[in-house]
């Protein structure tokens, strides 16, 4: 296995912070922390759940377990972020810890083994884990930011009864190549 693998995954996390990013600029600040009930999390709660997560698994990933002493993941869901500044902020620290991590890493250390729970996982299967873990939290945000907006929401890929449009613009150019998600983070920019 190759780098490819980890710029592949960098990618595809970017693109989903991206999402959140671009969601919670749609939101007023009190919509934050909109819940549909009692036992439904806030964007804010999800948000300091992902963080705790990131913190966790991310911080010294080649030699401590992913799930740390420290960690509360108890507390994760008891919502105790108050402002837009305090949300963003956990969401950028979670980041840039899972970011640090993967940059550190090399194709040697895909061949190295890791722990999380105290079972093993390869540094790929830990990898495509939080892979899978993040973007289903990431859909929950940006499904609560299109409940939150009602029909403000601005759509974040393709417009619904727009995929013909789309469609024709895309095969109307010659084949690029590169990763889907390459548009997408180019279009932040």
């Amino acid at each position: 296995m190759t780098n490819d693998y980890l710029e592949s995954v960098k990618k595809q996390f970017e693109y989903y912070k991206m999402l959140g990013d671009k969601t919670f600029s749609q939101l007023q600040d009190e919509k934050l922390f909109w819940q549909y009930n009692d036992d439904s999390n806030s964007i804010a709660t999800i948000v300091k759940h992902i963080w705790g997560n990131m913190l966790s698994r991310w911080t010294d990933f080649l030699t401590t377990d992913g799930e740390k002493e420290w960690r509360n993941r108890d507390a994760e869901f008891e919502n105790d972020i108050s402002t837009r500044q305090e949300l963003i902020n956990k969401w950028e620290e979670g980041w840039k810890c899972l970011f640090n991590a993967l940059n550190s890493l090399t194709t040697e250390d895909l061949q190295k083994d890791i722990y999380i729970r105290n079972q093993g996982h390869s540094i790929v299967e830990a990898i495509n884990r939080q892979l899978a873990h993040y973007p289903y939290h990431v859909g929950q945000i940006v499904f609560i930011g299109k409940m939150a907006t009602n029909n403000n929401w601005t759509s974040l890929s393709i417009p619904k009864g727009n995929s013909n449009a789309y469609n024709a613009d895309k095969f109307s150019k010659p084949k690029q190549k590169g990763h889907f998600t390459d548009e997408y983070l180019n279009k932040k920019k």
